[in-house]
């Protein structure tokens, strides 16, 4: 990076810093059912060294922000993605409300990657990809289904509308001190938007996180993890910093 690059880099990690935020309150009496629901919010950023989504490479060092408001187990979030080393790299902006009860989640999520007009929803002509997940966490091992539904949705062999899905499992352990999480995905069947032909496995990634608290009110989470896409035939060496409260 040059001087440019780690000027505007530095200053973004100290507003980083200063901004990130938790926030709990409560509703006044009577705009909730019953006293005192809670409301949550959420200011953040991450800040990472290559931005992998699924095993596939959208850019170089970004900037990834968060907004998000929570009540009762149902959110609205906003989270984007910027290239901080190349600004040419994937610009993407994310909105997504979604629900979880117990270890059930369910959500609906509106991607935008800075292509044409943010306000054109248009069958065929807007850039905008809906998905909808469904997912279960059971604490030892959580799964994640995805299915694209509208929008500029990727292709089959036919070259019809591939109905892009992506499946997803995660099992968390502690190890030597440090959080972990190993990871695989695959996508079930042929779509160009992840490069498929038919079954295959996009994502095996292995990932620690260490969360460092200072000041008994202030964390940050450090992790580093290895990706591989055996389907791109890719490796990748991933090192992030989480902003938040």
């Amino acid at each position: 990076m040059n001087t440019k690059h780690i000027y505007i880099l530095s200053l973004l990690t100290i507003l980083s810093m200063s901004l990130s935020a938790q926030d709990s309150t409560s509703l006044p009496k009577g705009e909730g059912p019953g006293d005192g629901s809670a409301v949550t919010s959420t200011l953040g950023a991450d800040l990472v060294n290559q931005y992998i989504w699924r095993g596939q490479d959208l850019g170089s060092v970004s900037l990834q922000p968060t907004l998000g408001i929570g009540w009762k187990g149902l959110t609205l979030s906003a989270w984007g993605s910027i290239g901080i080393s190349n600004w040419q790299d994937t610009k993407e902006l994310d909105l997504t409300l979604a629900y979880s009860i117990g270890g059930f989640n369910a959500g609906v999520t509106d991607y935008w990657f800075s292509d044409g007009s943010y306000f054109q929803y248009k069958a065929h002509k807007t850039t905008h990809i809906w998905e909808a997940n469904v997912g279960y966490d059971f604490g030892f091992l959580s799964l994640q289904w995805y299915t694209n539904f509208a929008g500029n949705d990727g292709v089959n062999k036919d070259g019809k509308r591939g109905y892009s899905s992506y499946f997803e499992l995660t099992a968390p352990f502690r190890l030597g001190g440090l959080d972990w999480a190993a990871t695989l995905g695959v996508v079930p069947y042929a779509t160009t938007l992840y490069d498929a032909n038919g079954f295959c496995v996009t994502n095996v990634s292995l990932r620690a996180t260490k969360d460092f608290v200072i000041k008994e009110k202030y964390h940050l989470p450090v992790f580093a993890g290895l990706t591989a896409n055996p389907r791109s035939e890719k490796l990748y060496l991933l090192f992030g910093v989480s902003f938040h409260l």
